[in-house]
């Protein structure tokens, strides 16, 4: 009895082999197919890269502005006059999880002028306040001239004047002296205006020690300022009053989310859909070349299909050939398109000066989305392939 024929099975680099016959042989075409879903993304990854650089940038941009900026302060209590903060409130605003950075300004019981022949009630509305050295750092304010307040100047007669303090005042360069507090103050810098913290542009600002050992501060923060991660500013707004004051929570005013931080939230999400309608339209139009080409190398090969088939060849491995092939294009042209692509993005942002950026599952998705439309583009080429009769391929070739 004649035994059955064993089935023909194909070690998997053999299909490689048979799946690069086409690009081999017909290089230019499939150049140009693959060139087509390059293309495509191309376009997705330098659109998506261009847009997260320039949105960093923007957010870069509205994080130092204040757009996570905070501020706790004493809110009205039952008697409808301010609660003071308590001693601890500032450390325990310091120990939430998404609090980056801490600064305060404390009261004092001082008065400023510019010298001591002033009448005491003519106060000009300035206020002196305690500062921590981190004050600047925090509110990114910046000295409009001479120095701000450091760990030798704090515990000294030193003082800094906020702009329109220096102006009311007629101090116009640091080296003056001012009447502050009963004694002879230094002016050692003047602040330039901030619009984070205006409240700075009408006072003198002494160091913390100073203030607490000579100008009646009780160590305790009138405001505290926040600098929370940029995501969380709504849940640290949520918890901040419970925190300062547990308590009394009611008691304490804490800033809403500023205008600014309202521009990040939209600048995140602006061009999204953009993105997404381009990246379909991109790669159904790489899909569709790439289709256009396994169809007619089908049709030009059938007697490539009907020898094998002839030979032994099954129709199922036809199609894991054909197929084989367009998924290839379609990896060949998703690494194309990506490196294609990066490079127009670090171009671009390096010319604009932006941070460059690409979204690392743009960059990951980029060769798999490739892959995957070249093998749905592939799918109908291929099983016309597999269902091709051997004789009438081979009379027909």
């Amino acid at each position: 009895m004649t035994p059955a024929p064993r089935r023909t099975r194909l070690r998997p680099t053999d299909l490689l082999r048979l799946g690069m016959i086409g690009p081999r042989t017909r290089r230019m075409r499939s150049a140009l197919s693959a060139l087509g879903i390059s293309l495509g993304i191309a376009a997705v990854i330098a659109v998506t890269g261009i847009s997260s650089s320039n949105q960093a940038h923007l957010l870069g941009r509205l994080d130092r502005l204040g757009s996570n900026l905070i501020t706790v302060a004493p809110g009205n209590g039952a008697d409808q006059k301010p609660a003071p903060l308590p001693p601890t409130a500032e450390k325990m605003l310091a120990d939430i999880a998404p609090v980056q950075q801490v600064t305060a300004t404390g009261a004092t019981k001082a008065q400023v002028y510019r010298n001591d022949l002033v009448p005491t009630q003519q106060t000009g509305s300035l206020t002196v306040l305690a500062a921590r050295p981190n004050l600047l750092d925090v509110l990114h304010a910046t000295v409009r001239s001479g120095r701000w307040l450091d760990t030798a100047s704090e515990n000294l007669p030193v003082t800094v004047l906020g702009d329109r303090a220096a102006q009311r005042l007629g101090v116009t360069a640091p080296g003056e002296r001012v009447w502050l507090g009963g004694q002879w103050f230094v002016v050692s810098g003047i602040l330039a205006p901030n619009e984070l913290a205006p409240e700075l542009g009408t006072a003198a600002l002494v160091g913390w020690p100073e203030a607490t050992a000579h100008l009646g501060a009780d160590g305790t923060a009138a405001t505290v300022y926040l600098r929370s991660h940029p995501e969380r500013v709504p849940d640290v707004q949520a918890v901040a009053a419970a925190t300062a004051n547990p308590a009394g929570p009611s008691t304490v005013a804490v800033s809403r989310p500023s205008d600014l931080y309202t521009a990040r939230s939209e600048a995140k999400n602006a061009l999204t859909g953009l993105v997404l309608a381009l990246a379909a339209v991109a790669l159904l139009v790489g899909g569709v070349g790439i289709a256009n080409t396994m169809v007619v190398s089908v049709m030009e090969r059938r007697g490539e299909i009907g020898l094998r088939r002839a030979l032994g060849a099954r129709g199922g491995q036809i199609a894991a050939q054909f197929l084989l092939e367009a998924v290839l294009m379609g990896l060949t042209g998703g690494i194309g398109g990506l490196a294609l692509g990066a490079l127009t993005v670090y171009g671009y942002a390096l010319a604009q000066g932006w941070p460059a950026t690409i979204p690392l599952a743009t960059t990951a998705a980029a060769p798999l989305v490739s892959v995957l439309v070249a093998a749905a583009a592939g799918i109908y080429p291929a099983l016309r392939a597999a269902k091709a009769s051997p004789t009438d391929a081979l009379r027909s070739a």
